[in-house]
């Protein structure tokens, strides 16, 4: 049972006497050791204040430096590298949906009418998602004008987590190497632009892609597991629809 001692109360005993005598002894040493403690650190501060306030300035600094940054410097050259950029983008675009593809993709590549192309774009504002963007359109431009080189190096600059066009990039990128006839990082490619995203568009298309490649390659096993997941996966898609005749084919060849 606990036990408290009233109010006024003396102890009668030796042995209390000496308990309280421990107790107040005891209490004294915490109080010591935290005024010893907060004297340390009001020393310490004392003697570092200088640094500890150089220390709080420069954070304050960086903070502020890049807040600054991102408003008045980062903006403001994102806005004019868009407004650069908006002639070559219609110059692609053009090329895309129009007939005289070679002169319209080599205008946006390299600029017309006194605008910047995609590669002026990357030079004059690099660091900034519009380079990044005209890192894609510039490579996606040198595929279609065969020059399959400059394509693989410009589309593999291009970083973007977006949903289309990141595995698109990265199945320009097998394209282009199939072109070279470097069929097995073709292959590759197609591989990682298909898993890439678990969409009904480019995962089955270029499902399709290495399934076809690794027939042509005599991996019959891999281009039946490519098609398996297209009819498994993406029943759906546009590849989905003559699918059974590619996965006869792979089984008729895994079978010899």
């Amino acid at each position: 049972m606990a036990t408290y001692n009233k109010k006024g109360y003396k102890p009668k005993t030796k042995e209390e006497k000496k308990v309280d005598i421990e107790a107040g002894s005891t209490t004294a040493e915490v109080f010591n050791t935290l005024d010893e403690s907060a004297s340390k650190t009001e020393a310490f501060v004392e003697k570092n204040q200088k640094y500890i306030f150089v220390l709080i300035g420069i954070v304050a600094v960086v903070v502020l430096g890049y807040l600054g940054y991102n408003e008045f410097v980062a903006k403001p050259k994102q806005v004019t590298a868009m407004n650069d950029m908006f002639q070559a983008q219609k110059y692609f675009n053009e090329a895309v949906n129009g007939t005289a593809k070679d002169s319209l993709y080599t205008l946006a590549l390299k600029g017309g009418e006194g605008k910047f192309g995609m590669l002026d774009i990357i030079k004059e504002h690099s660091g900034t998602p519009s380079a990044n963007l005209a890192s894609y359109y510039a490579g996606t431009a040198y595929l279609h004008l065969k020059d399959y080189k400059n394509a693989i190096e410009h589309l593999s600059d291009f970083k973007s987590d977006d949903e289309i066009l990141a595995p698109l990039a990265k199945g320009n990128i097998g394209d282009a190497f199939a072109q070279l006839n470097q069929k097995e990082d073709a292959l590759d490619y197609y591989v990682q632009a298909a898993d890439m995203r678990n969409n009904n568009y480019t995962a089955p298309m270029y499902l399709y892609k290495a399934g076809v490649l690794a027939l042509d390659l005599g991996k019959a096993d891999k281009a039946l597991t490519y098609f398996n997941r297209i009819k498994d996966e993406y029943p759906n898609s546009a590849e989905a629809g003559t699918i059974e005749v590619f996965i006869g084919k792979a089984q008729v060849l895994a079978n010899k």
